[in-house]
């Protein structure tokens, strides 16, 4: 958004387990063998994990056809490098946060998205939020606008000169207009958004409580599995129990913001349905409404234990189509898997529906 200064342009842009006792077993964080069907991307790849959640969210928010994702994660990229401290993201024209907003646009586009109270350039919820909005804006500007070419790319360029530099272009602003800024902008950004873009999300259809559910879990796909992380607000640092947790020898789990396979079930699920912490108490608390194999509906809760024994040790989203959403463990990320080898078959327990 640097150009957008210069050119004096029109506005533009840790939850801790509470009872650990009552997981009397280990969770197979080592011998389990998951096969997914997909990265995990959901859409997106590479791209931290605390920029992630409000990336797809600010995805979601907006109903352009040229809203991606990828698209707002190569702009940020772009923009900040995903970078956060003051020192790092005011530039040198007074552009501030990971999506380089100016004081005066920010006034237009900024809110307290992530509900701390502030609307702040440099809070990531906030900024991306923001950066969608704006985005989303300038889309529809661009596809009402009748102008030639790639809407993606007149709306970056909006994003970055001002929609008066578009208008008066009728177009992307040409490699002349000062020294190309804005034309490389662009470029660069359609050219990086690969690197970004993961295999499509989960599609999700019909309505109620278990598709509902299913599809806020979606939301996170790709995010890291983290022993103890995560609770009903979304994914969070973990913790090492002296057995779980542990990645090549070190404790990952302190150090990685994510879910655990029953947190993110409870997220999923909250505050509609408000199921304990623990799979093993999600199994206690929704047993009483069993479902059989056959009978597995999207949403429904799958349950595996130690040989069949009661002792459970993990639980999973049924996805449809024999596949389940579930965060798997150490290592892996919240991603799809077949229902036949998400956990050893020998261990498959039952299924509830919440």
């Amino acid at each position: 958004m640097k150009l957008l200064i210069r050119a004096a342009a029109a506005a533009v842009i840790a939850f801790v387990m509470a009872v650990i006792g009552l997981v009397a077993i280990v969770l197979v964080d080592a011998d389990a063998e998951a096969t997914e069907v997909s990265d995990g991307g959901g859409g997106l790849r590479g791209v931290p994990a605390e920029f992630r959640t409000w990336i797809l969210k600010a995805d979601a928010e907006c109903k352009e056809p040229g809203m991606t994702p990828a698209l707002l994660a190569a702009q940020l990229y772009q923009e900040s490098k995903f970078q956060t401290s003051p020192q790092a993201t005011t530039s040198h024209a007074g552009a501030q946060g990971p999506a380089q907003f100016m004081p005066g646009t920010w006034a237009t586009w900024g809110r307290d998205a992530d509900g701390n109270g502030e609307a702040s350039p440099w809070d990531i919820g906030d900024a991306v939020m923001a950066q969608g909005r704006m985005m989303c804006s300038l889309l529809k500007q661009a596809r009402a606008s009748g102008y030639g070419g790639d809407l993606r790319a007149l709306a970056l360029a909006g994003y970055n000169a001002g929609w008066g530099r578009v208008e008066q272009f009728r177009g992307v602003p040409p490699k002349s207009f000062a020294g190309g800024e804005t034309y490389t902008y662009v470029q660069i950004i359609l050219s990086t958004m690969k690197r970004f873009e993961g295999p499509a999300r989960l599609t999700v259809d019909g309505s109620g409580t278990g598709p509902d559910a299913l599809r806020k879990a979606a939301t996170q796909m790709g995010i890291p599995y983290a022993w103890g992380g995560g609770n009903a607000n979304g994914p969070s640092t973990g913790f090492c129990d002296g057995v779980n947790g542990y990645l090549d020898g070190r404790c990952s789990a302190s150090s990685t913001v994510g879910f655990d396979c029953s947190s993110l079930v409870m997220y999923a699920y909250w505050p509609h349905v408000r199921l304990p912490r623990t799979a093993a108490a999600q199994y206690g608390a929704t047993s009483d409404r069993a479902v059989s194999r056959s009978d597995l509906k999207p949403g429904d809760l799958l349950f595996w234990s130690h040989g069949g024994s009661g002792a459970i040790y993990h639980v999973a989203i049924y996805a449809g189509d024999g596949n389940v959403l579930h965060a798997p463990r150490t290592g892996r990320t919240v991603s799809l898997a077949p229902l036949t080898s998400a956990m050893p078959q020998r261990d498959y327990y039952g299924a509830t529906r919440p």
